[in-house]
């Protein structure tokens, strides 16, 4: 229901424009000159006195005082003041000579309405009298078909036509529409089926749901061709209906035409320019279609090209993009309008200085962008570490990288930035190398801790830690052996790379759990010079059963 009321709305919406677009349009009227030729060199203005859309006369001559435009406004004012005295026969329209001066005049009563000179009568190649006559007889009619017009009885008539008019016309539009929403999808896969796809190894140039897409653009101009013929009947006719809108009626076409006449003459002469662009344009159209249908086979795995990664496909394509843009971009600067002008020479010196002034950074950051793309330093999506920050790569472009820590706190890295850092990825090994990635975290403990005792606790601690994977299992590496302390490091695996922070704090609160629960201390123990008296700090089983700590001894200098 909702797309036939969006229907309904374009057609009617479609329908105001156009009558607005041609209420627009000026009338023929008087105050609007025409030429004709009496001549092969010679043009001679033209004054049409126009009543209702009908051309009684045009005049070209003045007459006394009058200029033509002058002359001809009075004639269409006296017309127009019988026409609308309905008491008035047509029958006292007559013609009557004026005095001595040999001139016959259109009259009405003894009200004068227009005069034929020798001049006017000598352009219809007949008399005085006959030219006189004729428009006398012209007058009568136009006045008859005007007063008729404008008759109550005729009105009501009209308006009755042109309300059923509208509605059978809005009842054959929303006919046509829900037929062809019912009938153009049946149609386009029917069709599709017929006509062959085109293909290249496994990939399609031409799909068959791109040849379902152009058949049902098809039908849908046709559909819209057919909805704006009808539209046009229908406004021909009902501006036909009524005097004060039959001179639209009547030119509706013409004013459509005269305005496409004046478009196409303005490009008339830019004809062949603008021929070489369609082309230049169109050309490069279908390239990038190409291009681009090419590169989202190779995103997809559709088709694969040796040695060529699917993450460089949308990147590669984009580059691509810009350099034949840029390349018909310039093929095409010498066709356009002004190319040869001061004022666009100018402005392409002011941009190409501005570009080179301020862009020193951006290319740097393009061309790093361009480096870590193809060196798959890192993908969006991915954990890494530059520095100290440490966060998951959501957005990666021409010109930075966009790194959320886990506080959601986002960091912005210029590309050029990225190229003299060390970038740490904690996701290629799961993602490319399919091996777990191991996690790291030490502790320090005195040399009096076995340190059996020590692997023990700290492989339990990981055992327990959730997302850490039990095959395969952690083991613990001494790391250093320091002056006061031994350093032990637990390494674990885990797949769940996005939640590395989260794992890392969960296995130091089991660390000290495990650690406390077989009494070993997590200190790292300091030692003065100072040692008699106290007990050696090697593990008890080392010492024996018998061992004593020394006695505290005192030694007096001499």
């Amino acid at each position: 229901m909702a797309k036939r009321l969006l229907s309904l709305r374009f057609l009617l919406c479609l329908c105001l424009a156009l009558v607005i677009v041609v209420a627009q349009a000026q009338l023929p009227s008087i105050a609007q000159p025409t030429a004709t030729t009496t001549a092969p060199s010679v043009e001679v203005e033209g004054y049409p006195v126009t009543i209702d859309g009908k051309v009684i006369v045009e005049v070209r001559h003045g007459l006394g005082s009058f200029s033509a435009q002058e002359r001809a406004e009075a004639i269409r004012r006296r017309i127009l003041q019988v026409a609308e005295q309905d008491e008035i026969p047509l029958e006292s329209i007559t013609i009557k000579k004026i005095g001595d001066r040999h001139e016959v005049a259109v009259v009405q009563g003894d009200r004068p309405l227009l005069t034929v000179t020798a001049e006017d009568a000598g352009e219809r190649l007949i008399s005085q009298e006959a030219a006189a006559a004729e428009l006398a007889q012209r007058i009568r009619e136009v006045i008859g078909q005007y007063r008729q017009d404008r008759a109550p009885q005729r009105l009501l008539q009209n308006i009755v036509y042109a309300v059923l008019s509208t509605l059978l016309t809005l009842i054959v539009c929303s006919v046509i529409i829900r037929v062809s929403a019912k009938i153009f999808q049946p149609i386009t896969r029917w069709g599709a089926q017929r006509i062959p796809t085109l293909r290249l190894q496994n990939f399609e140039i031409i799909s068959t749901e791109a040849i379902q897409t152009w058949l049902l653009r098809a039908l849908q101009f046709t559909r819209l061709f057919l909805l704006l013929f009808i539209l046009y009947v229908y406004l021909t006719f009902v501006f036909n209906l009524f005097p004060w809108t039959r001179a639209f009626g009547q030119n509706f076409l013409n004013h459509f035409l005269f305005s496409l006449e004046l478009v196409f003459t303005g490009i008339g002469n830019y004809l062949p320019n603008l021929v070489a662009i369609a082309v230049i344009i169109t050309i490069t159209y279908y390239i990038l279609k190409g291009v681009r249908a090419i590169f989202y086979a190779i995103e997809t795995d559709r088709l694969v090209i040796p040695g060529f990664y699917t993450d460089w496909a949308k990147p590669t394509y984009n580059l691509l993009l810009i350099l034949i843009v840029a390349m018909a971009a310039v093929v095409v600067f010498p066709y356009l309008p002004g190319f040869d002008s001061p004022a666009f020479r100018g402005i392409s010196v002011f941009l190409g200085i501005l570009f080179s002034l301020g862009s020193t950074s951006a290319i740097a950051n393009v061309v790093g962008g361009v480096i870590l793309i193809y060196t798959r330093a890192f993908q969006q999506g991915d954990l890494i570490q530059i520095g100290d920050v440490q966060g998951i790569v959501i957005q990666k472009t021409l010109l930075v990288t966009r790194v959320c820590r886990p506080n959601n706190q986002v960091v912005t890295i210029p590309n050029s930035s990225l190229l003299n850092s060390n970038v740490t990825n904690l996701s290629v090994a799961i993602r490319e190398l399919d091996r777990p990635l191991i996690l790291q975290t030490t502790i320090t403990l005195g040399y009096d801790v076995p340190w059996r005792d020590v692997y023990a606790a700290m492989i339990e601690a990981g055992r327990r830690t959730t997302g850490i994977l039990a095959d395969p299992a952690p083991f613990v590496w001494q790391t250093a052996l320091n002056d006061f302390h031994i350093s032990y490091q637990l390494n674990v695996y885990t797949r769940e790379w996005p939640r590395v922070p989260w794992i890392l704090s969960e296995l130091h609160e089991h660390l000290q759990d495990a650690c406390n629960e077989v009494g070993i201390e997590i200190m790292s123990p300091s030692y003065l010079a100072l040692r008699d008296g106290n007990t050696s700090t090697m593990p008890s089983n080392y010492l024996g059963d018998d061992y004593q700590p020394p006695s505290f001894r005192v030694t007096l200098p001499k």
